[in-house]
């Protein structure tokens, strides 16, 4: 959830009162946000001690798909809303004497392809404050919902310094010459790329477009650069507080739905300063295949709601005018639709993007009637609570890990491709892991097939701790299964760590016999034991392990339970064996010694051994460490 910091006082007189902290906390809960911070007293302390310190503060969380409430502009405008002050503004487009015109070439398709943008004519310019609060909207912006830059970017220019039409285009980068934003000094687009390479604010986003052969850039029509998107603005065309009255705004981006988001934000959040409040002034986007079309695009959307279903979702019995005066305090102008008893005909306005279902309505519905005040009453059908069975055995486990000495760790579930296979010296056998389509970083590229990365990776980070380190997760891994109805399965897994001056192979068995004990599963010496009930390892060349000091660990289940009921962990997609062969062969399995059929029932569950020197090194662990990973599925 991001966190806006807002004037306090700025805020209460657009509030038209004075609110105590307690007070102020109560609205926001109400509104479905959250104060996380005032500073008032922190201030007081500083202004005692004679410390300069800005005024008292207000820092509140918003839910992340409000994209409207992350300036104070918004979040005053929406909470007077709320508290019935005033109506929700109705945005409009203005009709200019002439229009911009931004003319997109070719050349951008295959960076950046998308171009919106908007004119501000404002009654005056704009103060220091409201200029920070422009800013940091769109920083807040492009921080979450335009994915660092890499999906949207903004710019805003003094429509004063410039003149259309313009032109959006890439160029190679040796030809891009400008003076970019708050340096004097005209660069060339490659000579900025190596400038910015340490800056700690723009050097982050100088991926987004370096390699590329030619980069972004937008030009006036006397071939003055307003900005290299996604990078910088031109110093030219800098907006300036108290001087700029006419303001520019340009957006780039690769995804179009995102895009029409942004601008609509950034135009409508600040068009109450324009001359006309609420007015907003259009520019006409020619695109390259001939068509063109008038940005920002905040035409309401008009949905109807079911009157019975939010009533019955939540738990009321509303008419259609109290439920629709709910909805307007939230910013969705709502009126009893003409034609159907039922329904409710909702005017969605452009800052209001996160309402995609009728379900989002009666959630709107809920928080303006008071998520305190809903009925409470017993539900019609009444159930008892019981964990899964799967959920109780892993709660065990962790109890007598536990009380075992050993430390439960809580690793995340994504991991490098590398890291589940190579790192430990296994095959990627193909169509095994679960790869995520698209990573945010190349640690998280696939959902763990195995316990043992995550469990290394925190013993990496806490090689301070004093030996010996023992530490154990229960949780699950998932693996491809097309027979799934998902395509892919869960399986519940046990997996220990042992990192000591020695390895501790025995440590790791001994934690192996203690689940055991406690599951009542006894030992079986050899595979050849007569039991019908059992575990009993072997040895196994795993390159996971050192040679000779890897094990595999096998279970015999009970005679009584089917074999197609126990988990496999291994997905399989062969089909059954059927037919007269097979009848033949399961004749002659009965008549042989009973060890023999015994043995037939044995499946691997897991293995432990001490940890090859070269998986130690992938993970940067300098001591021998013993692991045990077993599946704990198969123990139900």
């Amino acid at each position: 959830m991001p966190t806006i910091t807002v004037d306090k006082a700025e805020l209460y007189r657009r509030l038209e009162r004075e609110y105590t902290t307690e007070q102020f906390d109560e609205l926001c809960f109400d509104f479905g946000i959250e104060l996380d911070e005032d500073t008032t007293e922190d201030v007081l302390a500083a202004q005692a001690k004679g410390l300069p310190t800005p005024p008292p503060q207000l820092k509140v969380e918003i839910p992340a798909n409000r994209y409207d409430i992350l300036c104070l502009e918004g979040l005053a405008r929406a909470l007077r809303v709320f508290l019935q002050m005033e109506k929700p503004p109705h945005y409009t487009l203005s009709v200019p004497s002439q229009i911009q015109e931004v003319y997109v070439e070719p050349s951008t398709s295959p960076l950046r392809p998308y171009f919106a943008s908007a004119v501000l004519r404002l009654a005056r310019p704009l103060n220091q404050s409201e200029y920070e609060s422009f800013i940091d909207l769109q920083d807040k912006l492009h921080h979450n919902l335009c994915r660092q830059r890499r999906l949207v970017a903004i710019g805003t220019h003094d429509l004063d310094t410039i003149e259309g039409p313009f032109r959006y285009m890439c160029r190679d980068p040796k030809e891009i010459k400008f003076a970019p934003l708050n340096r004097d000094t005209e660069n060339t687009a490659e000579e900025l790329m190596g400038i910015y390479e340490n800056d700690r604010h723009l050097g982050r986003y100088l991926h987004i477009i370096r390699d590329a052969p030619a980069y972004p850039i937008i030009y006036d029509k006397h071939d003055r650069v307003l900005s290299m998107p996604p990078i910088i603005n031109s110093q030219h065309s800098k907006i300036v507080a108290g001087k700029t009255k006419n303001i520019f705004i340009d957006t780039t981006a690769t995804d179009k739905t995102k895009l029409d988001i942004v601008i609509n934000m950034v135009a409508t959040m600040f068009s109450e300063y324009c001359a006309v409040p609420f007015s907003i002034e259009p520019v006409k986007i020619h695109m390259p295949d001939g068509t063109s079309h008038l940005s920002p695009p905040i035409a309401p959307r008009i949905t109807t709601a079911s009157s019975s279903y939010i009533n019955a979702a939540c738990g009321l019995s509303l008419p259609r005018q109290e439920i629709s005066t709910l909805l307007t305090r939230m910013s969705l102008s709502a009126q009893p639709s003409s034609t159907d008893q039922d329904l409710i005909e909702v005017e969605v306005p452009c800052t209001r993007p996160d309402i995609l279902h009728e379900c989002d309505i009666m959630e709107d519905a809920a928080i303006a009637y008071g998520f305190n005040e809903l009925p409470r009453h017993m539900p019609t059908t009444n159930t008892v609570a019981k964990a899964f069975p799967v959920n109780k055995l892993a709660d065990i486990l962790r109890k007598e890990c536990a009380m075992a000495g050993w430390i439960e760790a809580l690793p995340l579930i994504l991991c490098s491709h590398d890291e589940n296979f190579a790192w430990l010296n296994r095959p990627d056998p193909g169509k095994y892991a679960i790869a995520l389509a698209n990573p945010a970083t190349q640690e998280y590229q696939v959902v763990r097939t195995s316990l043992l990365p995550g469990m290394l990776k925190t013993a990496r980070e806490n090689r301070a701790l004093p030996l010996p380190m023992k530490i154990f997760e229960v949780s699950d891994v998932a693996i491809q299964d097309p027979t799934a109805e998902r395509k892919a399965r869960n399986y519940r897994r046990l997996c220990a760590v042992y990192m000591d001056k020695k390895a501790g192979f025995e440590v790791a068995h001994g934690l192996l016999d203690r689940i055991m004990q406690i599951l009542g599963v006894p030992f079986l010496q050899t595979k050849e034991a007569e039991a019908s009930y059992g575990y009993y390892i072997t040895s196994a060349d795993d390159p996971t392990y050192l040679p000779g000091r890897g094990a595999t660990v096998y279970y015999r289940p009970k005679p009584s339970i089917p074999a197609n009921d126990l988990a496999d962990p291994t997905p399989s997609t062969a089909p059954s064996a059927t037919g007269p062969l097979h009848t033949l062969a399961e004749n002659l399995k009965a008549a042989l010694p009973n060890s023999v059929k015994h043995a037939e029932r044995d499946m691997i569950i897991g293995s432990l051994g001490i940890l090859h020197p070269s998986v130690l090194d992938k993970f940067e662990l300098g001591r021998p460490c013993s692991s045990l990973e077993i599946d704990v599925e198969v123990l139900l």
